[in-house]
């Protein structure tokens, strides 16, 4: 093993734990995709609904059929939440709003895996709502006769896979798409063919581009306290420069951002770049935004047909994606941004398709920062290797381990 894969394997092995990062004192909301805002009080999560605790068990499957079945002392136990409705005549939950009672829980909760609710038998669409729960995955019963059936486990990793979004609402972190259904199913899979000068591949038919300009993922990030937002990149219409072609001249002109990128020029270059990028099925190139306000530009990729494909051991899956990325604005820069935006386009990888099980990534082995980064978010070094311009280090971590661990 080399002294530099040594070096960076240390520095794995010792960063092993995910840092989550911290909710800042006093935070108690949560604001929703579509800008609702979701009230928590002390120790229990509202949105015109009361979450009460009430006694505890647990979701102890790994002792199930075997002699410890019952004495699994290392599964956590939970307290049960009750959810009902107060302050209201109606007693009626809509599917939109117990998706937000589950955000808000798993916000509030994060460090949970699964969370055990009941639902009150004073909420007169309860059958429907435990239909909802357990048809899309959201939550499941336990499979132990020991353990109530009226018990809901609500599953971390499944909620942050999208679990009861798509076609139930539209409140969801992929907006509802105005060109196609590019946000909402997987393209169904037909072979293609890549052939450029640094790339020879087969691989699946991506599927056809956003529109301009289109918001492709939305998500408040609480270590931050604001909302991140990955938009289509908007070219503009040829009248004038669109706010996006300005950030992206602007901060490739920026001697931070030319040292790592080297494409500082002139506009029409600039445009030049991004109307590849437009063009190339494999890219999406994205504005990263907080608030609304222009902070970074990304490209994510389709690894099978790109050059990175021929470094990856045992080579690359059809679903893999990468990216590229720049923080254009100094004010965005900070590691607790870095963890946000970074995890969101991972999370943004695996909900856009479901048959994308593995994210890689490639920054140098010498940029310590971002290789932390990497780990933070539960990736692991897979190797090193050279282009002939940088000594990378391949991160990877695949759907399940990112969905496990609580970095979201």
């Amino acid at each position: 093993m080399s002294s530099a894969r040594r070096r960076l394997q240390a520095v794995q092995n010792a960063l092993m734990t995910v840092h989550k990062g911290t909710i800042p004192d006093g935070t108690n909301f949560l604001v929703l995709p579509d800008g609702k805002r979701v009230e928590m009080s002390g120790e229990l999560g509202t949105l015109d609904q009361h979450i009460l605790l009430d006694g505890r068990t647990m979701l102890a499957l790994s002792g199930l059929g075997t002699p410890h079945e019952h004495t699994a002392s290392h599964i956590p136990q939970y307290p049960v939440l009750e959810v009902h409705v107060v302050r209201t005549s109606d007693q009626r939950i809509n599917l939109p709003d117990m998706w937000t009672i589950v955000y808000a829980l798993f916000t509030k909760y994060h460090e949970q895996e699964t969370i055990p609710i009941v639902l009150s038998a004073y909420i007169t669409n309860g059958a429907d709502l435990r239909s909802y729960i357990l048809r899309s995955g959201l939550g499941r019963v336990s499979p132990s006769p020991d353990i109530s059936q009226e018990y809901l486990f609500l599953m971390r990793a499944t909620f942050w896979q999208g679990a009861g979004q798509a076609g139930f609402h539209e409140r969801g972190w992929l907006p509802p798409s105005d060109s196609s259904s590019y946000a909402l199913s997987p393209f169904p899979f037909v072979q293609s063919f890549t052939r450029t000068p640094l790339v020879i591949a087969a691989h699946p038919l991506r599927p056809p581009k956003p529109k301009q300009g289109e918001v492709l993922y939305k998500r408040y990030c609480p270590t931050v306290g604001q909302t991140l937002d990955f938009t289509y990149f908007d070219l503009g219409s040829g009248e004038g420069v669109s706010a996006h072609l300005e950030a992206f001249h602007r901060w490739h002109n920026d001697e931070r951002v030319s040292k790592g990128w080297n494409e500082a020029g002139s506009l029409q270059k600039h445009v030049e770049y991004v109307k590849g990028a437009l063009n190339d099925p494999s890219v999406l190139p994205i504005m990263m935004s907080w608030d609304g306000e222009l902070m970074g530009y990304a490209e994510i990729v389709w690894l099978k047909e790109n050059h990175v494909a021929a470094y990856i051991p045992n080579g690359a899956k059809d679903w893999d994606r990468g990216m590229h990325v720049l923080v254009g604005e100094e004010k965005f820069r900070g590691s607790d941004r870095a963890q946000a935006w970074f995890r969101s386009i991972l999370h943004y990888y695996f909900l856009a398709d479901p048959r994308t099980e593995r994210a890689i990534g490639e920054p140098r082995a010498d940029n310590a920062a971002i290789v932390k980064v990497c780990l933070d978010a539960s990736m692991h070094i897979e190797t090193i290797f050279d282009f002939p311009y940088k000594r990378s280090a391949m991160t990877c971590v695949s759907r399940e381990r990112f969905f496990k661990m609580d970095v979201l």
